[in-house]
This record gives structure tokens, C-alpha cells and sequence, in this order.
């Protein structure tokens, strides 16, 4: 597993995304195996929220967890926009952390813009870290526009990641959110980081020259997509998987390096964005 610096974090550019986990009974013990799996050979990064699930997923990690040194995790939940005021961010982080089974959250995200005013959730989120029930705090499906405006904020340039969709077919973010980050300090956080479960996702994996790349490295296309996804500084990715294998088969994809001209292969087939587009969200 290959680890970045994130603001003095130690983290791995591989996590774990838990979107859809914990819905199916059925489903709960490979889940786990696969969450065990990653936690025992080098991603000790798992990314919940209260949405997944109606709390769900939470639930699932919590249980999926409870073997392991708490210390040497680093949990993520997001709550909803709804429930970014000062009082009804405190009543879902309580809720969050006892599905959760843990005291604290290494980082708690805004899980996408509302109504309750940026200040005021700033706030809120500082005086969770105050009485050390986060550790740090960020915010998820924001654009270039809203880190601006976060940054206008007293202690908003505090903000540890920004977490937004990013894949091969989804590179809106390159044009300015990814460079405006990198120029800031602002750690990216990946998802959907191989378009898994879309059908441009299927159209990513059978194309030709993704095919071509990935034969000569010997791996799956998916695990191209993935290693293209994390080529980026200062980023790390949560693909999501119920499986131990195919938790295995992501994790691979940490080791491998693409060549540049492999990269100029890819950008001709999939070009980068040449001017703004909406910032993707799903």
C-alpha cells in the first residue's frame, strides 16, 4: 500500500467507501470479511455517513471494527445539510458515533451544501474538535466556488478534504477544484473513483486502449481505472466493495504506475476538461 501525508496524517490512497453496505442482511458477513480484509493488509481508512442506510452503514463498521486498536483507524462519517446547525449536528454525530461504536470520528463531513449558513456550521464543527469528539473536520460535493467562500469564513481555511466524485469519466474537477486544492492545502478525497455500478463505468472497462493498458500490467481494467484515479498528489480514493477479493484486487492497485505515455494514451481517449463544467455529483 503506497500512503500520503494529508496535513499530518499518515493516510492510504486507497480507503474504503461503505455507500449501499449494511442494507441487506444477507450481504452482512462478506461485508464484513471485506471491511476486515482491507483494515488487515494496509487501508486503515473506512468512509461512512448517516445517510447510508438511514444509519445502516454506520452500523456495519462499527460491528466490522470492533477487533482493531481503535487508534490506528481513521473513521469518516458526513452528516446531512439539514442537520449542519450547531444543536442538530451534535444530536447526529451522538447518534453516528454510537452506531459507530467509538467515541470520537478522526473526520466529519458536511455531506453536501443546505441552507444552515456556513459560519454557523464552521462553528459547530470547532467545538465538536473542542470537546475531542472529531478530530478534524471537511466537507463533501463542494466546488471550487464553494471552497472560495468557505475560505472567506473565519477558520474555514482549516478544512481538512473536500471529498467529490472523481473518475475517468467524470474530470470536471481537473479544470480548477483539483489545482485550486492542491494550491491550498486541501487534501482531495475520491469517490466513485472507477464509476462502479454506472453504465459509463461498463463503457470505461471495455474500451480499448483501457483494455490495451491494462493487459501490459497485467491487471483487471477496474484496477486501471483505480490507479489511474489516485496518479493525482495529495489525493486518495474510496472505491466501495462487498467482497474480499475484489477488496483485495483494489487495494493491488495502489502498487501500480502508469508512464506518461500510457497517461497520453488514456488523455486522447478520454480527454481532461478544457473549460468549467458542473461539478458531478451522484
Amino acid at each position: 500500500m503506497r500512503y500520503l501525508d494529508f496535513k499530518g496524517e499518515r493516510l492510504p490512497v486507497i480507503g474504503m467507501g461503505t455507500w449501499h453496505m449494511g442494507d441487506d442482511p444477507n450481504k452482512r458477513g462478506g461485508e464484513i470479511q471485506a471491511l476486515r480484509y482491507g483494515l488487515e493488509h494496509g487501508s486503515n481508512l473506512i468512509d461512512t455517513a448517516e445517510m447510508y442506510g438511514d444509519g445502516r452503514s454506520e452500523e456495519l463498521v462499527g460491528a466490522a471494527i470492533k477487533p482493531y486498536t481503535r487508534e490506528k483507524l481513521f473513521l469518516v462519517s458526513k452528516f446531512y445539510p439539514q442537520n449542519a446547525s450547531i444543536k442538530r449536528m451534535k444530536q447526529s454525530l451522538t447518534a453516528s458515533l454510537k452506531r459507530l461504536q467509538t467515541d470520537y470520528l478522526d473526520l466529519y463531513l458536511l455531506h453536501w451544501r443546505g441552507q444552515v449558513p456556513l459560519k454557523e456550521t464552521i462553528t459547530g464543527l470547532r467545538q465538536l474538535q473542542q470537546a475531542g469528539k472529531i478530530r478534524h473536520w471537511g466537507v463533501s460535493n463542494f466546488d471550487t466556488a464553494d471552497m472560495l467562500e468557505l475560505f472567506q469564513e473565519t477558520n474555514g481555511a482549516d478544512v481538512f478534504a473536500n471529498e467529490d466524485l472523481y473518475n475517468l469519466a467524470d474530470r470536471g474537477v481537473e479544470y480548477d477544484l483539483l489545482p485550486w486544492q492542491l494550491k491550498n492545502g486541501v487534501p482531495f478525497i475520491a469517490y466513485s473513483p472507477i464509476a462502479q455500478g454506472d453504465s459509463r463505468g461498463q463503457q470505461l472497462t471495455a474500451n480499448p486502449v483501457i483494455q490495451k493498458i491494462a493487459k501490459a500490467h497485467q491487471i483487471t481494467s477496474m484496477q486501471l481505472l483505480l490507479a489511474w484515479t489516485i496518479r493525482q498528489p495529495q489525493l486518495l480514493a474510496i472505491p466501495q466493495t462487498s467482497q474480499w477479493k475484489h477488496m483485495q484486487a483494489n487495494l493491488a492497485a495502489a502498487d501500480v504506475t502508469l508512464t506518461p505515455a500510457e497517461i497520453v494514451q488514456i488523455d486522447a481517449a478520454f480527454p481532461a476538461p478544457t473549460k468549467k463544467r458542473p461539478l458531478a455529483i451522484i
